[in-house]
């Protein structure tokens, strides 16, 4: 398999339970509820693979949704057991997550590379044994103070944050028929640009 591998798995990460549910490092399970929400897919709990999955039948491969319920730093164990059931591999995988090095509004589709510290990252690389497989960072913004860092992911964004958040959310889904067929490039050109709003940002 190769980065060019169409998409067979997209896992958000998040944390479940009310409590977590509107807080900023649940903007991997923000990205695919409303993926379910656009392809019709519904969501239920599977002890199996522990966390929520949804089904898209297609008529090469199926496409499979999945929000584990392990809690972000487990998040390995949920991925692992769905993709040794269903045979999927690293490089046929999407991994939505929340980004502290990008700013509210901005987005990375990338293939591979370092795991930036992310908790639900390292586990899922700890149980793959690959780094190999696509990312869609969602910014959401640094406190500024390293020390700070886990308070801050666990709350939820200002109004301003959220607002670009969502927007860059809508551009993630129309880059998504893009994803599905394999078109990466085209994807990242669309989903990686600057927002344009954004001033005076990298």
């Amino acid at each position: 398999m190769t980065a060019r591998s169409a998409i067979r798995l997209v896992v958000g990460l998040g944390n479940p339970g009310a409590e977590y549910a509107k807080t900023r490092h649940n903007a991997g399970f923000w990205f695919c509820e409303r993926l379910a929400e656009t392809l019709a897919i519904p969501l239920a709990h599977e002890s199996r693979f522990h966390g929520r999955v949804g089904r898209l039948r297609q008529p090469d491969a199926d496409l499979w949704l999945l929000l584990p319920s392990t809690y972000m730093n487990r998040s390995g164990i949920a991925v692992r057991a769905l993709m040794q059931f269903y045979r999927i591999e690293p490089a046929e995988m999407l991994v939505v997550h929340d980004e502290l090095d990008l700013p509210p509004g901005f987005l990375r589709l990338k293939y591979g590379g370092g795991l930036g510290g992310h908790n639900g990252l390292k586990d899922i690389t700890s149980h793959l044994g690959t780094q190999d497989y696509w990312r869609l960072r969602i910014g959401i913004g640094h406190p500024g103070d390293k020390n700070a860092v886990i308070e801050y992911v666990l709350k939820p964004p200002r109004p301003e944050e959220r607002a670009a958040i969502e927007s860059a959310l809508v551009r993630a889904l129309e880059g998504w028929p893009l994803i599905l067929r394999g078109d990466f490039p085209s994807a990242m050109q669309l989903i990686n640009r600057k927002p344009a709003l954004a001033k005076d940002m990298p």
